[in-house]
Formats: C-alpha cells, structure tokens, sequence
C-alpha cells in the first residue's frame, strides 16, 4: 500500500487533493487570526510595555513561521537530492518565497516593537542579525534558482545550499542568550510559559492562525508552479511539434 507522501508524489492527485482542502484551511486560517486579534485587542496590557507588547500578536508568530519555513526548505530538498521526490523542488521553491516574506514580516514588525522599546528601529542584536541573515539565505535561494536556466540544475544547486543553510536556525534560537538585549523566549522554551494567560491565548490563537495561513500560501505557491511547468512543457512540446513538421515539410521538397 503506497503512503501519503507516495500518493501525493503525483502532481495530478496533489492539485486534486489541495483543491478540496485549500478553501476549508483559509476558511480556518481567517477565523483563527480573527479571533486571535480581536481576544489580542482587548486583552490587558503588559505592565512593562502597553500598548506596543501587542505588536507581538503577529511578530512572535511570523518569527515562529521565518523559521519553519526554511525547515520546509531544507527537508525538501533532502527530500529532492536523496529520494528525487517529484515535488520536493516545487515544495522547496514555493517554501522560499513564503518563508521569505513572514521574516521580512518578522523583521518590520520587530523594528516597530524595537523603536519605543530599544529607543531605535534596528541594532546589530545577535537576533535581529541573524534573522536578517535568513532573510539573505532566502533571497539568495530565489535569486540563484532564477539566475539559472536549466531547471533541474537549479533544483539540485539550491537544495544543496537549503540545506547546507539549516545551521542558521539553531543560530537563531540560541541567539539571544549571546550577549542580547532581545527578550529571551517566554513561550518555546523548557517548563511552562512565564507569559501570562490572558496574553498566551490570543498568541497561540494567532500562531495557529498564521500556521493555517503559511499553509494556504505554500499550497497555493506549489499549485502555481505545477501549473506553471505544465504550460511550459505543453509550449516546449508545441514548439518540438512545429519544427519536426517544418522538418518534415523540408524533407518532401
């Protein structure tokens, strides 16, 4: 019997599949986020920073998800170089571009929170640092696969250095505890949270929610690029067409 991932190896039963899903996961991912903001709005304010800890509701989550998504990255092109996974460059390539815009979310949102809280929008902080240095990795993903005609070389030079990338996020987590002023994690580390539960739920509801919509993006990136390469391979085929009947016609003269 073959399993998830075998079955989902084929593009055709892949659109079929996230075709039936993607309108009930948006439909969760608007009501997660929407109650995450509104329970976010009207919880108490932190004691040490008002108004401006709420900007936390979307920059922890979209921190969160920087993260993951370069995960997704490095295990699908594991999963290209090692099994040669039909779809694991398309995952790894939708991946990059949703990866890329939640740190570039996480990196404006935690300058906003910086500015009244550090008294500046940016510091060269160990965490700050190293999360704009995965934004480059992504960057540098995207631009390398675009630079780059033939697309299965593309595919294998940028799993290589997906995955040679992934030291970034142990660097990452651990970065706050190398002479930082960035707060140390008070929801993903050992024991319980230290953050108070008015303030926990509407974060969680919100990480859910931005999990949900990450997944919605990745799916809908992937879907675009299969489509993509089909209408590339039927132009190709159509034009491989053309010149063997051009061929064929010179043949007769």
């Amino acid at each position: 019997m073959q399993t998830l991932t075998q079955r989902l190896a084929n593009p055709t039963r892949f659109m079929a599949l996230s075709g039936q899903l993607l309108p009930w996961i948006s439909a969760l991912a608007g009501v997660l986020i929407g109650v995450g903001l509104i329970m976010g709005f009207t919880a108490p304010l932190d004691y040490q920073q008002g108004h401006a800890a709420k900007i936390m509701y979307v920059h922890v989550p979209a921190a969160w998800l920087s993260m993951l998504g370069y995960a997704v990255v490095a295990a699908s092109s594991f999963g290209l170089l090692v099994f040669r996974h039909p779809l694991a460059d398309v995952s790894a390539k939708s991946a990059a571009l949703v990866g890329a815009v939640f740190t570039f979310l996480c990196l404006v949102t935690g300058s906003l929170w910086g500015r009244p809280m550090w008294g500046a929008f940016w510091t060269w902080d160990p965490r700050l640092t190293s999360e704009l240095i995965l934004l480059f990795l992504y960057l540098g993903l995207i631009a390398l696969r675009s630079s780059i005609e033939d697309e299965g070389l593309a595919a294998n030079l940028t799993a290589v250095l997906g995955i040679v990338g992934i030291v970034i996020l142990p660097v990452i987590r651990y970065s706050v505890y190398w002479n930082s002023i960035h707060q140390t994690p008070s929801v993903s580390r050992l024991g319980a949270p230290t953050i108070h539960p008015s303030l926990l739920w509407p974060l969680l509801l919100m990480a859910a929610g931005m999990l949900a919509l990450f997944v919605v993006l990745h799916m809908k990136a992937m879907r675009n690029e299969i489509l993509r390469r089909r209408v590339k391979a039927l132009r190709l085929a159509e034009v491989q067409a053309a010149a063997g009947v051009a061929e064929a016609a010179e043949g007769r003269a």
